[in-house]
């Protein structure tokens, strides 16, 4: 299995925005196969006197899939025309496996594109 992390920021976003915009891709990334599970991501220990154990990371969840560039390549799709479908509102989203990170924004489709294919690649098994 492959845990990739992915964020999600927005220019001018506070954490209320940006945990509403986590929850908005998380709820379209369940609905993938490719996905065996997706969480937020923790950020830390939760104060003391709080319910829970710990604090997620605003806008951050950690996506669980197999290592195969097919599923990698349907996760990465799948965000990718979820952030192209966005309001207008300036987002980046930050993909990162085993430290190695993409961003994807305003750059063009072909270079992104291949920047993503090339990001797969280097963490895909042959499947």
């Amino acid at each position: 299995m492959t845990d990739i992390v992915v964020a999600v920021t927005e220019d001018g976003a506070d954490d209320v925005r940006l945990d509403d915009l986590g929850r908005l891709l998380r709820d379209e990334l369940l609905q993938l196969p490719e996905a065996t599970a997706v969480e937020a991501l923790a950020a830390g220990e939760a104060p003391p006197g709080t319910r829970g154990a710990l604090v997620a990371e605003a806008g951050a969840l950690v996506v669980t899939a197999q290592p195969y560039a097919a599923a990698m390549l349907t996760i990465v799709g799948s965000v990718w025309r979820w952030l192209k479908r966005g309001d207008g509102a300036k987002r980046t989203i930050r993909l990162e496996v085993d430290g190695d990170v993409i961003e994807l924004s305003g750059a063009s489709t072909e270079v992104q594109e291949k920047l993503v294919e090339e990001w797969i690649a280097r963490h895909a098994a042959e499947g």
